[in-house]
């Protein structure tokens, strides 16, 4: 299984909800949302995964972005048998698990985020009896250690550079071969942060450069990542060009041999070519999110299928 965790920012949720609206992933995926506010469209992309029969986790004591004392109690009541609680072990870990208790869950209900040594002995005291259903952990043997049961491997993927331009002078790499190994490593699943990066960045600007990431699967089962990026990088204006110059390369690059990487959004990206269109900048981030997903949810069920 698959757990790509992500931050909740709107294009990160609205590229969850098309995903299960049009059925484009199955329950070979879990994602992971970790909420920076109540929204509507973080209602609206629950409720579709409820609708779509497909499970959602949610983390209940965010980090990256600290919510209110009501605004944390809202996320309580959004929870339900598709929307798994999640939490980060942390200082109030403890009580969320009291209040998750106090709405009928048991420990082996929730999904845990466990990425700090220094929590690992109160996980060990509050999970003594009963597993969690999941708990994502980096590679670090001592937190491995402490871990038996119902692990997934959590490890950022993306090299996330300081500019868009830059990533011209690397732009095909290596992105993961996790789904591979994961089992055969003691893992009963993997997670990452898709194309997006661990680092939470509000900030928002316009780019001297515009890049589409794209990850692909190679001829060796591998995913990596190309990155499209524009050629007029010198000043700020003309956004809509530089996308048509990034992704006018992404579809030479399709019809390079790379058919087979063909998902609906990046169907989406190759009408955006042929038409010049420009969707806005969080639209192609929620495009190349859509593509991983569904391209990862694919490679799952034919294996699944063996």
């Amino acid at each position: 299984m698959y757990f790509p965790y992500f931050r909740g920012r709107q294009y990160d949720l609205l590229a969850l909800k098309e995903l299960a609206q049009k059925r484009l992933i199955s329950n070979e995926i879990l994602p992971v949302v970790e909420p920076v506010k109540i929204s509507a469209t973080l209602d609206r992309t629950l409720k579709c995964y409820v609708d779509a029969k497909m499970r959602l986790a949610m983390v209940l004591n965010p980090e990256v972005k600290k919510l209110g004392e009501e605004e944390n109690m809202k996320l309580y009541d959004k929870t339900n048998e598709f929307v798994l609680p999640a939490i980060i072990m942390n200082n109030n870990a403890p009580h969320v698990i009291d209040q998750l208790r106090n709405k009928g869950y048991g420990r082996n209900d929730i999904l845990v985020i466990l990425n700090n040594r220094d929590e690992v002995e109160k996980y060990k005291k509050i999970f003594k009896n009963d597993a969690p259903a999941y708990v994502l952990i980096p590679d670090e043997r001592s937190i491995k250690r402490a871990v038996s049961n119902n692990k997934i491997l959590l490890e950022d993927k993306f090299h996330k550079l300081n500019r868009n331009a830059d990533y011209a002078n690397n732009d095909d790499e290596f992105f993961s071969d996790d789904h591979r190994y994961y089992k055969e490593e003691g893992y009963i699943g993997f997670a990452d942060y898709s194309m997006i990066g661990e680092n939470y960045d509000e900030s928002g600007f316009a780019p001297r450069a515009v890049a589409i990431h794209i990850v692909y699967i190679d001829k060796d089962m591998n995913f990596r990542i190309h990155h499209f990026v524009s050629n007029s990088n010198h000043g700020l204006e003309d956004v809509a060009g530089k996308y048509y110059e990034a992704v006018m390369k992404l579809k030479a690059w399709y019809r390079s041999g790379n058919e087979k990487q063909r998902t609906v959004a990046l169907s989406t990206f190759l009408e955006h070519a042929e038409k010049g269109y420009f969707p806005g900048l969080p639209t192609i981030k929620k495009l190349s999110i859509m593509h991983h997903l569904e391209l990862v949810d694919r490679v799952l069920r034919k294996e699944s299928d063996k």
